[in-house]
């Protein structure tokens, strides 16, 4: 019987193939393959869990036979960004993408979010975070305006000084948005960027927070809830949700957090799932087209999955996979990129099996449910009787 369940996303860790990655710009994006390609790229322990054994990974193999279950998946839902990812993830395919903006947001939402803040705004176009704050940061504390932009993503996008808007405000101001982006114009997430620092010198600071759009319906998350099992969220899980089927959450400055936590809970003795996103990857390298940093960073992750291995539980159960990816040596782009996902799966109560390319990250929320004996009507198709002790 398994008691806990440990479920890790490596925010944009694609590994390429998608079948319909020309429909969103993105032939030959594979982020894994770009990362492998650095010099500081060092994952001994994925390798021995069998991560190179997953289909379309061309990695040097172990000699000795994998220790976890593996496979690959593949995005049904319209779109690739973290809002659908996860949501898929959790058991919802999403038919319809969300609205994107690449023209800018039209008037008929600007005005109304003028008129609600008493705020004029700089920018309004898809703009990388780190550049839009270089580009209009020093007239935005001259004039007090707020700068509004998008990406490729369905995101609305407020960053502010921390001098010149306090948090409470700016977190006020995302909540208004929220309430006029309903409709046709249901964006994914309303994003609170605040920054600080001098012109020429900005940066953004850790308190960023994101204001979701409510899952459309049950996810696996309400499932576990509502059947008296925990449900914890580490990192953004909670924001990405709108704070829907957790018993308990908390936010991380980072990966290095993110980890701190996991192994935290991996001492309490709680029944359900623990959900935790790793966003370091996707944040700070998969955007910035820093492969380097990226490589750092799973070799990191790597180095500390191994300890955490050790202290899991008989009856504990990690997954590992990632969301959609954003491939640092994709040059064409800094946005998301559509790709399959790799699944990684480790515990005492599972055979090593290579469950091959399966359609749909909502398998793993089937899978879910079934381990823990609970009808439902999610999305996907369980794997665990293929790879069940």
């Amino acid at each position: 019987m398994i008691r806990r369940i440990f479920l890790i996303v490596l925010d944009s860790l694609g590994i390429g193939n998608a079948e319909d990655a020309a429909d969103f710009g993105d032939t030959g994006a594979n982020t894994l393959r770009s990362i492998s390609g650095s010099p500081f790229f060092h994952i001994p322990f994925l390798t021995k869990l069998g991560f190179p054994t997953i289909d379309g990974v061309h990695l040097q193999r172990s000699s000795h036979a994998s220790l976890g279950a593996v496979g690959r998946l593949g995005e049904l839902s319209k779109g690739k960004d973290t809002t659908i990812g996860h949501w898929e993830i959790c058991g919802i395919v999403s038919h319809t993408a969300l609205p994107t903006y690449p023209r800018g947001f039209p008037n008929d939402i600007i005005q109304p979010f003028c008129e609600m803040t008493g705020h004029g705004i700089l920018c309004n176009r898809p703009y990388s975070g780190t550049e839009v704050i270089r580009d209009f940061g020093r007239q935005h504390l001259e004039t007090h305006k707020l700068i509004v932009y998008t990406s490729a993503d369905s995101v609305f996008q407020i960053a502010a000084h921390e001098s010149c808007v306090s948090l409470d405000k700016l977190y006020e101001y995302c909540r208004m948005a929220r309430r006029i982006l309903v409709g046709t114009n249901s964006v994914g997430r309303v994003v609170a960027r605040p920054f600080a620092g001098n012109p020429g010198h900005f940066y953004r600071t850790p308190h960023r927070h994101d204001f979701s759009l409510d899952p459309p319906r049950h996810t696996v998350l309400d499932l576990l809830k509502e059947n008296s099992l925990d449900v914890i969220g580490i990192g953004k899980i909670n924001d990405i949700f709108a704070g829907r089927g957790l018993t308990a959450y908390s936010y991380t400055s980072g990966n290095e957090e993110g980890m701190s936590r996991t192994s935290y809970y991996l001492e309490q003795n709680f029944h359900g799932l623990c959900f935790v996103n790793l966003v370091d990857f996707d944040m700070l390298y998969g955007h910035r087209n820093n492969t380097d940093g990226y490589a750092k960073a799973l070799s990191e992750f790597d180095n500390w999955l191994a300890r955490f291995c050790q202290k899991m539980r008989p009856d504990d159960l990690l997954m590992i996979t990632a969301d959609h990816g954003c491939d640092p040596g994709f040059l064409k782009s800094t946005d998301h990129s559509r790709e399959q996902v790799p699944l990684c799966i480790y515990g005492e109560k599972i055979i090593p099996y290579n469950l091959g390319t399966r359609k749909g990250f909502c398998d793993i929320a089937a899978t879910i449910a079934d381990i823990f004996h609970l009808e439902h009507c999610l999305d996907g198709h369980s794997f665990w009787p293929l790879i069940a002790k």
